[in-house]
């Protein structure tokens, strides 16, 4: 806005200013022309002193000055007044020249004259001096007043610009709050369309596309649901045949020894298969847990060392060798201890499974955390599934898709430690896998 004013007043000013000074330019070349055209037939080639000075008299103007090769008229301005530039163009041509002077304190035009009789050149020169004072001033003055208006206007004009802005930036300011909710899940976000312009259209545009959005998400929402409602009606389906299976499986794993050879490896299997499909089930239904919200914590002010160590007997892993483990006493925090120990139960399993000893586990306070690692020696998590390594039915090696393992474990471990405002990290070490169990020590 203000380089617009300020270009408009500059142009303003260059053009009043080539009007002004063309003006006086034409004006004089003009008057002096006529002049001597009406008084060369009155002159004596070749003329004396005192012709030159009558020419010079008779053109009206006081500052005109008539030159003869070396002679001049004593009136006017003086020989080396006239600029020398001026001077060889006039000598070398037929034509009017003229040539503008700043002076030490005063601008100048300057007119000169090649006079000719017919087509013939007589020898004689005019020069004119015009003192452009007037000009100039009021050339200034313009300016002035032309800077004036323009700071007047300015304000004006800024208020206008102002005022056009709000009423062009108001609905892309409303449409970008809206693509903003629509980004943070707001899917019923919609804007009022006003009039048929570019910004009308896309207003209507985002409205569609938001609705199409909303319907579509929708529709993944309804079928998530389904889904996970279909996988927790059938954990909890077959918790009761699997129970009873369970029970059958267990007397066979004790009779196993009394049944023929071929008999007792099929009753292994299908004990070792049931007790898989048990813990699948179990794991399916922990995870239509977190699914629907329905995950509680029963909080216990718990010695951490204390509670991983119970978690290592209750499965028969003994530190050793193999498991090496530094579970200081004194380490207490608030947590749940089912959920504790179901992380701890998968991140070692998991290590002592599919890493390579020595297992280390390592419990330690850190500020307002209490922090968990499990690394192993073993191969590591291959680069391309570390970033997937909690998804749920992720497995590192695709040869071992026969493992006990659900593929649920990892995520299982991870949500519980979410749930209690924690969090697991994985990583490799170059020697191994690292599994970095971080908790707040208070509830929050």
């Amino acid at each position: 806005m203000i380089l617009g004013a300020t270009a408009a007043a500059g142009a303003s000013y260059v053009s009043a200013r080539t009007a002004i000074l063309g003006g006086i330019q034409d004006q004089t070349m003009l008057k002096l022309r006529d002049q001597i055209v009406a008084y060369l037939p009155t002159v004596s080639l070749p003329p004396t002193q005192g012709t030159l000075d009558t020419f010079a008299t008779a053109l009206k103007s006081s500052n005109a000055l008539v030159v003869y090769h070396d002679l001049h008229s004593s009136s006017g301005p003086s020989v080396d007044q006239v600029p020398a530039e001026l001077r060889r163009a006039v000598a070398t041509s037929t034509n009017i020249q003229f040539e503008r002077v700043d002076g030490a304190s005063h601008p100048y035009f300057f007119v000169g004259i090649p006079v000719q009789a017919g087509n013939l050149p007589t020898g004689l020169e005019v020069y004119s001096m015009v003192s452009l004072d007037q000009q100039e001033a009021a050339i200034d003055d313009l300016a002035r007043k032309a800077w004036q208006v323009s700071a007047l206007a300015l304000p004006f004009a800024v208020a206008l610009a102002l005022l056009a802005a709000q009423q062009v930036l108001r609905p892309v300011r409303a449409l970008n709050s809206a693509a903003g909710q629509l980004g943070r899940g707001r899917l019923d976000v919609r804007l009022r369309a006003t009039g048929s312009d570019e910004l009308a259209q896309l207003v209507t545009t985002f409205n569609n596309t938001a609705a199409e959005l909303e319907r579509t998400v929708g529709t993944l929402r309804a079928m998530e649901a389904d889904a996970r409602r279909f996988v927790a009606d059938v954990s909890h389906e077959l918790r009761t045949p699997l129970a009873a299976m369970n029970a059958v499986t267990d007397v066979l794993d004790e009779d196993a020894g009394q049944l023929p050879p071929d008999t007792a490896v099929a009753a292994r299997l299908v004990s070792a298969e049931t007790k898989r499909l048990t813990r699948l089930v179990q794991d399916l239904i922990e995870i239509s847990r977190f699914d629907a919200g329905r995950a509680e914590l029963r909080r216990e002010e718990l010695d951490v060392g204390a509670a991983v160590a119970e978690s290592f007997a209750a499965r028969g892993w003994e530190p050793g060798p193999d498991l090496v483990a530094e579970l200081p006493a004194g380490i207490t925090a608030s947590l749940d201890r089912r959920r504790l120990d179901i992380v701890v139960a998968n991140l070692v399993g998991n290590a002592l499974r599919h890493g390579a000893p020595p297992v280390g586990v390592v419990v330690r306070a850190e500020r307002g955390d209490v922090v968990l690692t499990v690394t192993d020696h073993g191969p590591g998590i291959p680069e391309e599934v570390l970033p997937a390594v909690f998804d749920r039915f992720t497995k590192a090696d695709t040869a071992r898709a026969r493992s006990e393992g659900s593929g649920l474990g990892l995520s299982i471990a991870r949500e519980n430690a979410r749930l209690h405002g924690g969090d697991i990290v994985a990583a490799n070490t170059g020697s191994g896998a690292r599994f970095e169990l971080r908790l707040p020590r208070e509830a929050w």
